[in-house]
């Protein structure tokens, strides 16, 4: 019985390595209005509900998200300078069903605008007015 040896180039043949799965987009590397609609929206309206706000209503138009509740007395708008996530933001709130008095920044010390923080400054601006739960 003779035994057959492994040459060299058999033995360095490595098994091809499998392609590298490309992760998808993160979602806010998704188009504006797409990340907005489908992401945005969903994600402050369940953030209201878990600080017992059940009548949000939200409306997106000309790079602004804003939302009344309370019977339309309470509202907050987010301004958007331009279709992109980390442009220059803000914010403003109002009470009683008037208009608006001052227009803030909003998260201006960010590079980055995940949706997760979006909606954490919302939630934290309209917390500081105890809006939403008492300080």
């Amino acid at each position: 019985m003779s035994e057959t040896v492994p040459t060299s180039e058999e033995t360095q043949v490595k098994p091809a390595a499998k392609p590298k799965a490309e992760k998808p987009p993160a979602i806010e590397e998704l188009p504006f209005e797409e990340f907005i609609n489908i992401h945005y929206l969903p994600a402050l309206t369940k953030a209201f509900g878990k600080n017992g706000v059940t009548d949000l209503h939200l409306e997106f138009a000309n790079f602004q998200v804003r939302g009344t509740w309370a019977q339309g007395l309470r509202q907050f708008t987010v301004y958007f300078s331009k279709a992109d996530l980390n442009a220059q933001k803000a914010f403003s709130c109002a009470d009683a069903g008037r208009s608006p008095s001052t227009i803030e920044p909003f998260l201006i010390d960010e590079r980055k605008a995940p949706l997760d923080l979006l909606v954490f400054g919302v939630i934290q601006r309209l917390t500081a007015q105890k809006w939403l739960q008492p300080n």
